[in-house]
């Protein structure tokens, strides 16, 4: 009963904390207000300096943050990379309340993409604290979270705004204090034992200390030599070859691989249309003259983004026949969505694709995570969710250095909404293209195997009826 109670004790504590830190981390109302604030009298920006200079920023600093923080995250077991991000978190806003001018919102940008960037650990660790009969358990748990604090954050952030009156300042003075709360918190987060590439436990030498580890009076340093006679360390080289081998098993598989890829392609193009739509709202009502309701708008996009993956769950498909079919309809459905926002001057119109959008993103995304986690195991799912994420990482930055960055074509922000519209419409006829004929070839093998079946059904009876025949004669 004892060792009962301390197992249960030492998952309860670590994912309470990790829960707490992702509550606050994501408790941000400033967020739906961040261009208004930026383009308003505190920072006096223009939209084509946020556009084409400012904004830009993050996705680069994200993508030259993530290969070094995947491949250290694992190393210095977790925690580090959860402090650093809770730092990067307080540098962004101190910078948002208490500095002004391109240079420094770029900077800012640049602490943003740190912290994303750091979103690795925060994701990963709970799985190296915890048994894994636990797993499905703290991952419900860390995802409710985040979801939690984004809907604080977005609901607290209209009714401060519209009821209230606060001025964008005093929200990003709350986003400050609810970030540096998280950064706290994570420091109380305990380092794991063992983790899920460098430091493994040793299978080989657990069969000769299992009886020892069973008596419950052995010393506490008794306990601790056992422990490190249990973990052995993996040298760097070790864990890249593991990891290509992996990378290498995962990708061959046509099946994951096409679920990759559009993993890939449909968060570059959420990072896009999300990074820049507060952009595109500002221009069609303007927030220094209109009431704007980006907080409750993100709230709602929140609320039904999380049903929609909720429900998805329960829907019975085969998704190994019709996935890809699916995968090219919602793509279809993002295009007319995209372009619905391009043409329209009513913001409630595009407010309403918006919000529509976020829930198809949620519940693909949902279906490509369960569909990869299927086949892989803990270890390789967590290689190929940091690949597939930088590989979207990776093609939103060349987009935005084609696309939006003013040293090359520096599109406004309407025109980026067109362009965002035509990649889901290839994405759409890609997987459309694919899926019939996919679906062609495995109709033509059924009617093959059909026919098959049949002529050897006929050869069978025919085979009977000779000896009966000869019988009878």
């Amino acid at each position: 009963m004892a060792n009962e109670y301390r197992k249960t004790e030492s998952w309860i504590y670590p994912t309470v904390l990790l829960c707490l830190c992702g509550v606050f981390n994501y408790l941000k109302p400033s967020e739906p207000f961040l261009t208004p604030y930026l383009m308003g009298p505190e920072q006096n920006l223009t939209s084509s300096q946020l556009v084409n200079s400012v904004y830009p920023v993050w996705i680069y600093s994200y993508l030259a943050s993530l290969i070094p923080v995947f491949l250290i995250t694992d190393y210095v077991k977790y925690k580090p990379v959860i402090i650093a991000q809770g730092i990067g978190y307080i540098s962004c806003w101190l910078l948002l309340c208490f500095a002004s001018g391109v240079p420094m919102m770029q900077l800012m940008q640049f602490c943003y993409g740190v912290a994303t960037a750091g979103e690795i650990g925060y994701y990963s660790y709970i799985y190296t604290i915890v048994e894994t009969n636990h797993y499905q358990k703290v991952t419900s748990y860390v995802r409710a979270s985040t979801l939690l604090g984004l809907f604080i954050g977005s609901v607290l952030s209209q009714m401060l705004y519209s009821l209230a009156h606060l001025s964008y300042y005093y929200l990003h003075i709350i986003s400050l204090v609810n970030v540096s709360i998280a950064f706290l918190i994570s420091l109380f987060l305990p380092i794991p034992k063992k983790t899920i590439f460098f430091y493994i436990s040793d299978n080989e030498s657990t069969a000769s200390g299992r009886e020892e580890l069973q008596v419950e009076e052995e010393s506490e340093d008794l306990k601790q030599s056992t422990a490190k006679k249990h973990e052995k360390s993996k040298t760097f080289k070790a864990v890249v070859l593991d990891l290509l081998g992996d990378l290498k098993v995962c990708y061959t598989n046509k099946v994951l691989l096409r679920w990759s890829v559009w993993w890939a392609l449909s968060t570059c193009g959420w990072i896009l249309v999300v990074n820049y739509v507060q952009n595109l709202w500002e221009t069609i009502l303007p927030s220094r003259t209109e009431v704007i309701y980006n907080g409750a708008v993100e709230t709602v996009a929140t609320v039904f983004g999380a049903l929609g993956a909720f429900c998805i769950g329960f829907v019975k498909l085969n998704w190994n026949l019709w996935g890809e079919l699916a995968l090219g309809f919602f793509s279809l459905l993002k295009f007319a969505l995209l372009m619905l926002m391009y043409w329209t001057d009513n913001i409630w119109i595009c407010y309403s694709a918006y919000v529509i959008f976020i829930i198809l993103y949620n519940v693909v995304i949902t279906i490509t995570q369960f569909q990869l986690a299927i086949g892989l195991t803990t270890e390789s799912f967590a290689l190929v969710f940091g690949v597939n994420t930088f590989a979207a990482v990776l093609l939103n930055a060349v987009l935005t250095v084609i696309l939006i960055d003013k040293a090359v074509l520096g599109l406004d922000v309407r025109t980026q909404f067109i362009v965002y519209s035509v990649y889901f419409g290839i994405v759409a006829c890609v997987f459309l293209i694919h899926s019939a004929y996919n679906l062609y070839q495995k109709f033509c093998q059924q009617k093959q195997t059909s026919d098959s079946t049949s002529a050897t059904g006929d050869k069978d009876k025919q085979e009977n009826v000779e000896p009966l025949m000869e019988a009878t004669m």
